[in-house]
Parts: structure tokens; sequence; C-alpha cells
């Protein structure tokens, strides 16, 4: 009997720190009990001061990375990280389309926790257009909400009109993440079959949270490839990212990671 509750995919760069991207989504995946697959989409050199330096993947590299693990593999959920080329995302879309992806987590990294610039302004478009129709979940924060939607987000009904406006771009549901925003709470809205659902969590102040993004967006996707509704895969990985934020630790000299390898209950319990 296998001890993996699904197998999942992502597709994402590498960050040579180990705090995001590729290392932070396949930390999360083994600590959910999640078979993890990737394809990388690039290359940084990066540590917890900032990125030093980007090398993209071929696009049709990225393509046959796909290809190679959705043609063999009962892949049961994708999720998307760092897209910084319209080339990237146009092979992830037709890698979805060829292998009929039914859930599709896009995670639109636009800009590292450094301040970094980690996609092109054309990839946006490409990103709107393109991917986002095929998406199950788009997870952006406060700044991706506002670049995708085109409006201020300066409160929660600010995050509940952004989530709106970009559901109306073709994903299933949108997650827009309040923690950019001031305030002892935490809140996120889910808009899903038209209406939005707010979750709120105590604000863990902790100067170690690299990589954040990627760690929810696969935990959410982890939780979709063992077999969750929406619904509870966003509210197990909310918390699976409050444990591992708690947990969080510092290597370096900058913003620490997330403490990935915590084993929430529910994992314990085989549920």
């Amino acid at each position: 009997m296998s001890i993996y509750r699904g197998l999942a995919m992502t597709v994402a760069g590498s960050d040579s720190g180990g705090g995001a991207g590729i290392q932070a989504d396949l930390k999360t995946f083994a600590a959910l009990r999640v078979f993890g697959t990737s394809a990388l989409t690039a290359v940084t050199a990066q540590n917890s001061l900032g990125v030093q330096a980007i090398h993209d993947i071929p696009s049709e590299i990225v393509y046959e990375q796909m290809k190679s693990v959705l043609s063999d593999f009962s892949v049961g959920a994708v999720k998307t990280g760092m897209l910084g080329k319209t080339d990237a995302i146009g092979a992830v879309c037709r890698a979805v389309r060829d292998f009929s992806v039914h859930k599709l987590v896009v995670d639109p990294v636009m800009i590292a926790q450094s301040g970094d610039s980690l996609i092109q302004d054309d990839a946006v478009s490409a990103i709107k257009e393109e991917l986002l129709p095929l998406a199950t979940l788009v997870t952006p924060n406060v700044p991706e909400a506002e670049r995708l939607s085109g409006l201020e987000v300066p409160d929660v009904e600010g995050m509940i009109a952004a989530a709106s406006a970009i559901a109306g771009m073709g994903p299933q549901a949108v997650l827009v993440k309040g923690g950019h925003l001031e305030g002892e709470k935490v809140v996120d809205v889910l808009w899903t079959s038209g209406k939005p659902i707010k979750f709120e969590s105590p604000r863990i102040d902790t100067e170690n949270n690299h990589g954040t993004g990627c760690t929810l967006s696969a935990a959410i996707a982890a939780e979709l490839a063992a077999g969750c509704e929406l619904d509870l895969a966003v509210e197990r990985g909310r918390a699976y990212l409050m444990m591992a934020l708690e947990r969080g630790f510092k290597p370096g000299k900058g913003y620490g990671p997330t403490g990935h390898a915590v084993t929430p209950d529910w994992v314990k319990k085989g549920e």
C-alpha cells in the first residue's frame, strides 16, 4: 500500500536558496504525503538577500518535461509558479490541453519578496489571455491581483472586486491573498461559483516568510491531488501554511523560509 495520498506536478522556477519555487513545492508535496513531479521553467541564482541571476529554460524543454510526466503518470493536479516569458506560458498551456489536465492551480508569480521582477510585461497578458482560462484556481497576492485586474486593492472589499474581475478572465475560482494588507488578521478571499468566501487567520509576526505563495499554492494543489474539493483544499492549504510559518527559520542574512517539514493531523490520519 502506497504511503502517498496522491500525485502532483509543479511547473516552476528553481530557487537555489531552497525557500521558494520548485524546492518549496516539492517539500510541501512531501510534507502532505503527495508524490511530487516537476517541470523546470527557469534556474535562478538566489539567496535570502535577493535574485542575482535568472536563466530561462527553453520553452520546448518545458513542454517536453511536462509531456514526459503527464504521458506516463496519473497526475492528480498541476500547479504553476514562475513563468517569466510568453513562450513558456504557451508551452504550459499546450501541455495542459494536450494531456487533459483537469486540476490546474496557477500561482501568478510576478515579483520576488526582495522586489526583483520575475516576469516580462507581455507575459502578464499571456497569463491573462491564455493560462487563466485553463485554471481551476488562480492565487494572486494583492500586488498581483492589482496587476491582473487593473484595480486598486486597499482593503477586503477591494480584494472581492479584484477577485470577481479576475474570475471574468476564465478561471473556475480565484483566491486573493491578503497578507500584504495591514491588520492583526490575515483575510484571504476565495471567489467561487459567483460569490466570495472569506478565510481569516491571526497574523503570524515573522520575517521568515520567503516562499509563502509557492507553499500555499503547492499545498492546495496537493490536497486537490489527494481528492479534496476546492473549498477544503484551500482551507487545508492555509492551515498547512500557518503551521509552516510558525516554524520558519533564518538560514541566511535576509528573509528566511517557512518550515516545510511539518505534518498536519489530517495527513497523519490518512484523511
